[in-house]
């Protein structure tokens, strides 16, 4: 009976296998201390370094996949001899390494591939592990940091705003009263109580503005009122109707057959209303169509508004709600319209959520609660 012997590689061989595993994994934390790299570009970069550390480099190639994306050399094939390690992110497993043979090689410890490969490709997998839940921590930290940002500025805003609104109410006040009792005057020319009623006009308009700011400062909380959403559109529509005609813009309303009950301020409500048909109509300069919308859902009662016009990219939907910021013309938008939506809404425990694309048209749904124990206290 022969006993067949397991052939025992040259000391040369191993230390040279070990060596080109060890230079692998160098090669691979210093493409990682490199944090301006985008993980694409490191990930495949790392892709590129393991063909070089395997046995037989010349047919060998690699992929890299985590989730539903991969990375991998030109000639990856997946249907070769492949040698694989998970990788786990936390208590996940969230992809794999793995290096494949496109032509057949003879036998060693683990089918064609050393021991020294597998233990490459063990090492190559806690690396990317490390290096993918270390961006994670880092997005999620300059996340938090920006939201912080984002906090302290609209609590600087809210104050300033508030501020302002309250030193100017009384001046604004005084000259709509005195404007007012001049137009009681007998005998004023025609063109004189045309001029005055401007001047109401504009003074309103500023009132209404004030108003605006104080409800972005959450200085206007929402009454406790309970109301019928449909009704809400309704006297809505009153206003916006002959707009939407001067527009050119086919105005398409469907009610829930059931009447969705929310709690909240009708006026604040009806100002939503107002302030995103109001953009959806300047998003149409050559007209177009509107829908707005009422559904009733479990626990919610859903107002949606949404237009045909030039929509938005993903960087401009990202800013839609920063206080004072606008893509429209000087003097035709101040950049509070949409805050002060997300304010009311969230004034009344519910919440906007925005989807647009250029060229494709914007739509929004505003989400309120329809339990009364909802809404905020401010």
């Amino acid at each position: 009976m022969k006993i067949r012997k397991t052939p025992v590689r040259p000391m040369a061989s191993v230390a040279q296998e070990r060596v080109k595993e060890l230079s692998c994994l160098y090669a691979i934390a210093q493409l990682a201390a490199d944090q301006d790299l985008p993980l694409d570009g490191l990930l495949q970069g790392i892709v590129g370094l393991l063909p070089p550390a395997c046995q037989h480099p010349e047919v060998a190639h690699a992929e890299i996949r985590l989730g539903d994306r991969a990375w991998h050399t030109a000639g990856f094939r997946g249907k070769g001899q492949m040698l694989a390690s998970e990788i786990h992110v936390g208590r996940d497993q969230q992809g794999r390494v793995c290096v494949e043979y496109v032509k057949r090689q003879p036998a060693e410890d683990e089918g064609p591939f050393l021991k020294e490969e597998r233990q490459l490709l063990d090492g190559v997998a806690r690396q990317v592990a490390m290096i993918v839940e270390r961006r994670e921590a880092e997005e999620a930290r300059q996340e938090l940091s920006a939201r912080l940002q984002q906090a302290d500025r609209l609590a600087t805003i809210g104050v300033l705003a508030a501020g302002v609104a309250h030193e100017l109410n009384e001046p604004l006040n005084n000259v709509l009263g005195f404007a007012e009792l001049v137009t009681k005057v007998e005998g004023l020319p025609a063109q004189a109580l045309a001029d005055l009623k401007k001047i109401e006009n504009a003074s309103l308009q500023a009132r209404e503005i004030i108003r605006n700011l104080l409800v972005f400062a959450r200085r206007l909380p929402p009454g406790r009122k309970g109301m019928n959403l449909n009704q809400v559109v309704r006297d809505g529509l009153q206003l916006l109707t002959a707009r939407c005609a001067q527009n050119r813009i086919e105005l398409s309303v469907e009610l829930a057959s059931e009447p969705p009950e929310v709690h909240g301020d009708p006026l604040q409500l009806n100002q939503v209303l107002v302030n995103l048909v109001v953009n959806a109509i300047q998003a149409m300069p050559q007209g177009g169509k509107l829908l707005i919308r009422t559904e009733k859902r479990p626990g919610q009662a859903v107002l949606t508004v949404q237009d045909t016009g030039i929509g938005m990219d993903q960087e401009t939907l990202g800013r839609i709600f920063e206080p004072f910021y606008t893509t429209k013309d000087e003097g035709k938008g101040t950049g509070l319209g949409l805050p002060i939506v997300q304010e009311i809404v969230k004034a009344h425990g519910g919440s906007v959520h925005a989807e647009s694309k250029p060229g494709k048209g914007t739509r929004f749904d505003v989400c309120l609660p329809t339990g009364l124990s909802r809404v905020v206290e401010v």
